[in-house]
Formats: structure tokens, sequence, C-alpha cells
């Protein structure tokens, strides 16, 4: 590339730089969220040219002068890559699109990242961190700390359907608005029946009041809990850190004294995700994730189904307890509904949970907690029926295990904006790890926050048309996994994706139909820029992988195309497949 083209790319890079900043939101950065020291840009040739750099330093001291940011362009890194630095850190997010934008915008650029700023690995310094055995224990716990060093879940709006909440200490700065969609009063237990106030007045009773052999029972606030376990403020030297400690938690009322009505339950994952519910104001913090750790003895009614299928059209996930019956979820209501995430719990020794629902229904697993090797502490209040002070208390059930997987799902979603209901599902279940110990009937395995974020920040859909060199997708992000779909009829059909592999790097691909069909097939092949084949597909262990090392001495652009057929006319249709992809340096 010659030098002025690449003066003219700085040039627009500097410009599209600072016209797609607000200066004033740049001058204020969230605590917690991730943080851009600037971009990396890499041109394809490497090289920079002194008259070139000079120019882009100069543009980018007087556009810093007009709207009091100031910008270094700091210094030409490894590979030819050039550094351009902010004086201050923004958000990752104000970058991201820019990124991408930037990337497109002129053939000559290899590649556009954020400079993010890192930290070392994170553990919290909150009180009772040493007592939350399920964040953290290599044996039953989800392995939360690393997935911390990728995401706090910052932002990211989960609905606690449940008792309501206390204004705890240790939850108050992530609580949004809510509200209270008991209609019956003397289930309210506040005096009154829909409003919006969400917190929980507690729950307890005297004996006889939810039926004539019904004993007496304290306040559980349960919803608390839930949502302690979920979003309490990590890092803050007190209390515990939730799962996710930068999500925002709307809290939904739907339980009260002696429980809840299935209708109330119902309208409350309406509203929860924007819907409209008579009579009441729409929410103007739809939730991205629902949790609800409730359920009963029936069949799924179309009266939940309705409004889960709700949920998952504005791209929800719907995160429901198994129940505590030690019986089969399909028993259980909303576990047993179409398209929720049904948790079963297991101990710290990664078994089930000896009271824990299991089956076919069940997606996954969560620490629940249990009487012999310990329960899971969260947020509580010391009140036995009203209110009294803050507190922490350990409780068990399936209820424990569902926040858990709705934290991770918010840890997930923060990491890639990208990410649906149903895609966090599929990540999260073909992340789990395996039981440590016997739980037939858990599901795929106990939820990894790790393995899960990792896999979310890589997510792609693939995009069409994306059927040629020129159109091929460009995937940036790695470990990558990109979800597809290939015409089984013919003509054949194929995408292509394009991806930047450095020197001494070796690319690992493998690629997942996830629809059988017998007389369909797929396979891959790995281009040069030229479109000249350089691999092709090899069968490693039943799966269908390409491996290939860059011995070049120098980064090139390599092309995987994915290739469909059928074998007869018999196959037709679209047919879903999975592509992963890694990059190790040597």
């Amino acid at each position: 590339m010659h030098s002025t083209r690449k003066h003219f790319a700085i040039g627009f890079i500097a410009a599209a730089l600072f016209s797609s900043m607000n200066p004033a939101s740049s001058q204020t950065l969230a605590r917690g969220e991730p943080q851009a020291a600037g971009l990396i840009i890499k041109f394809r040739d490497g090289s920079r040219t002194p008259v070139a750099a000079k120019a882009a330093l100069q543009g980018f001291r007087a556009m810093s002068e007009a709207r009091g940011q100031r910008v270094a362009f700091d210094r030409e890194s490894a590979f030819g890559r050039r550094v351009i630095r902010l004086a201050r850190h923004v958000p990752s997010r104000e970058l991201a699109q820019l990124a991408r934008d930037i990337q497109a915008s002129d053939a000559s650029i290899e590649s556009v990242e954020i400079d993010h700023v890192v930290h070392t690995t994170f553990t919290p310094n909150d009180a009772s961190w040493a007592s939350q055995w399920d964040m953290s224990d290599p044996t039953g716990g989800i392995n939360a700390p690393k997935a911390w060093d990728v995401s706090t879940g910052f932002g990211v709006r989960v609905a606690v359907l449940d008792t309501g909440v206390r204004p705890h200490t240790d939850l108050l700065p992530n609580l949004l608005p809510g509200y209270d969609f008991i209609t019956d009063s003397d289930r309210a237990g506040d005096g009154g029946g829909r409003d919006g106030d969400a917190s929980d007045p507690g729950d307890g009773v005297a004996a006889g009041d939810c039926g004539w052999f019904e004993p007496a029972k304290n306040s559980v606030w349960h919803g608390t809990h839930v949502a302690g376990t979920i979003a309490a403020v990590g890092n803050n030297a007190a209390g515990i850190s939730g799962v996710a400690p930068k999500a925002k938690i709307v809290p939904v009322r739907v339980l009260g004294k002696c429980g809840g009505a299935e209708s109330d339950i119902a309208d409350g994952i309406v509203w929860a995700v924007g819907g409209k519910v008579a009579n009441v104001p729409i929410n103007a913090n739809p939730a991205q994730i629902l949790n609800l750790s409730l359920g009963g003895e029936h069949g799924c009614s179309s009266s939940y189904q309705d409004a889960i299928n709700l949920a998952r059209s504005k791209g929800a996930l719907v995160v429901v307890s198994a129940g505590n019956d030690n019986q089969d979820v399909s028993a259980q209501a909303p576990a047993n509904c179409k398209g929720v995430m049904a948790v079963a719990a297991t101990n710290k020794l990664g078994a089930k949970a000896d009271y824990s629902n299991h089956g076919a229904g069940v997606d996954i697993a969560a620490p629940g907690g249990d009487s012999a090797n310990g329960a899971v502490l969260s947020l509580y209040n010391s009140g036995t029926m009203g209110p009294g002070s803050d507190s922490l208390w350990r409780l068990q059930g399936t209820s424990m295990a569902a926040p858990h997987v709705a934290g991770v799902a918010a840890l997930m979603m923060a990491s890639n904006s990208f990410l649906q209901g149903s895609d966090t599902a599929y990540l999260m279940k073909s992340t789990a790890r395996a039981f440590p110990g016997s739980c037939s009937g858990c599901g795929n395995g106990i939820v990894d926050a790790e393995q899960a974020v990792l896999a979310a920040r890589g997510f792609r859909v693939e995009k069409e048309p994306n059927d040629t060199l020129a159109t091929a997708q460009y995937i940036n992000v790695f470990p990558a996994r990109v979800l597809g779909t290939l015409q089984a009829a013919y003509p054949e059909k194929v995408d292509v994706f394009s991806i930047n592999l450095p020197a001494s790097t070796t690319l690992n691909t493998q690629l997942n139909v996830l629809a059988f069909d017998f007389y369909f097939s797929a396979t891959m092949e790995l281009l040069d820029v030229n479109g000249k084949v350089i691999r092709n597909a090899a069968q490693v262990a039943g799966k269908t992988e390409v491996n290939y090392y860059n011995n070049t001495g120098k980064a090139m652009v390599v092309y995987l195309r994915v290739k469909g057929s059928s074998a007869q006319m018999l196959s037709s249709g679209d047919r879903p497949y999975e592509v992963q992809m890694r990059k190790q340096a040597y």
C-alpha cells in the first residue's frame, strides 16, 4: 500500500474515532464496565512511513483540542501494528462498532482491535467470599472468578420473579424499579393489590393461615436470597459477591403469603420483558433474563406457555428451577414448559442434591447445596415476620441453583451484545463441565462460568451473503463458535469465513452438523487469498477438522469454506451446523 493511502486511512480513522464518541460520556466510566485504552490497527503490509505517522499525530492533536480529549499516537508495536492511545479510558462498547466499521472501510486494513484495559486475575474482597463455595470450589463450584476476568455482567437486566426483594445494602446499587403483581391483598400482605412496590414485606404466616394443617412459618426472604446470588455487589469489602456483580435486578413480586397465583406469574413474565399487561405501566427496563425459582406440581398451562413464548420472541432467556421433590421434572411447572432452561441442583461434591428433580427435561445443573455438605450463602433479612436488618443466610434447593445459571447468562450477554436467549442456553449447555459425582438426569453438566463466557465472547451467527471470498464473513474474536445453515438440496451451498492468521500460529477448526440426516454431508476446506485450496478437511475422532500451521514468517489471510451437499434429492431444506475455531501460537 502506498504511503498516501495509509495517510488517508489513518486520517479517516481519526475522524471516525472522534465523530463516534460523545465527549461528555467519555469523561465518566461506570465502575466495573469493560474499559478500552484505544485502538490497535494493522495494515496488511505491516509497514509504517514516518510521514503518515507524523500526519496522523497532528490530526489527533487538533481534534483532541477541539473536543477537550487528549489523544496520542503512542507507538508502532510488534508486527507493524499501530497503537492509537486515548488519554482517558472509555467504555469498550463505545469503540466496538467503530472498530468493525473501520475494518470494513478499507481493504488495506488487516485488522482493527480494541486495546482493552486488563487487570490481574480477579478475586473479590467481600467479607464472606471464603464461604461462597458455590462460586469457586474446584469440585462443586461454577468457576466464577476466572469468568470475571472477562465479564462482570455489566448492565444486563435480570428479572427475579419471586417474593419481592429487600433493598439490602449489598444489592441496592444493582436494583432497578420493579412491580408487585399479586392481586390478592391477603396473599400480598402489604395492604393492597398490584402496585409499583416490589419490595418484600415478608411472607411469614401463623399456623392454619395456608390451610387447616399447615404450620406457622417465618418469612424466608426468598427473592432477596435469589437476587443476591445473581447480582450482589462484588468487591466492596462487605457481604458476598453475586455471580454477575455488575448486572441489574428487576424485581417482579409474584409470590406472597402461601405462594402465588399462576395468572399473576404469567403476567409478571410478560411485563418483565416489556410486554403489555392491562392496567399496568410498561416496564421501562425490559429484562434479558428471567429467573423463576418457583413451581407447582401440574402440567404446563397455556397461560405459562404463552407468556414464555412471548419472552422468547423478545430474545429473553427464561431460567426455571427444576423443583425439590426428587421426581421427574415433567411433573413440575413451569419447568416442564417448552423453551425454558430447567435447572437441577448439585451439592458441594458435584453430585445431585438428594431433593432435586431430574429427568430428560432438565437442561443443566448448578449448586443448590444440601444439609450434609453445605447450603448456599446469600443475602437475607433478620426479620422473622416483617423486615428486620440486612443479613446473610444459607438456603438450599433448586431455587438456589437457578440463579447461578441466570447469573452466568448475564456474564455471557455482557460479553457479547449479539446473544439471544436461545444462543445463551445453547452455549451454556455445550460448555458445561462433567459431574464430579453422580447426577443422573441432571442435564448436560454443571454450569461453568469461565467456559460459558469464553464461548459467548466468540459467538457469531453466520450472515448472508457469505458464499464467496469477496463476501466472506470476517471472524476476529477467538476462540470462535459460528452457527450457520447449509442448504441440503442441489446446487451445492457454501459459506465462507475470513480469518487473519499471524505467523507461527496454528488454526484449529472443527465442524459439527447439528441435525442428523443420512443423505446430507458437510465438509470444510482452507483457501489462501487467491482461492487456492491449501488444506482439506480430515476426520479426527469422528469429527470433521481442518488444522493449519502458518510457517510463512508473516501474517496471512485465510478463508475457511464450509460446504454442504446432498447424496440424494430426498434430502432438502436447511441443515444447521457449528464451526469452532481456535488459534494457538508457537
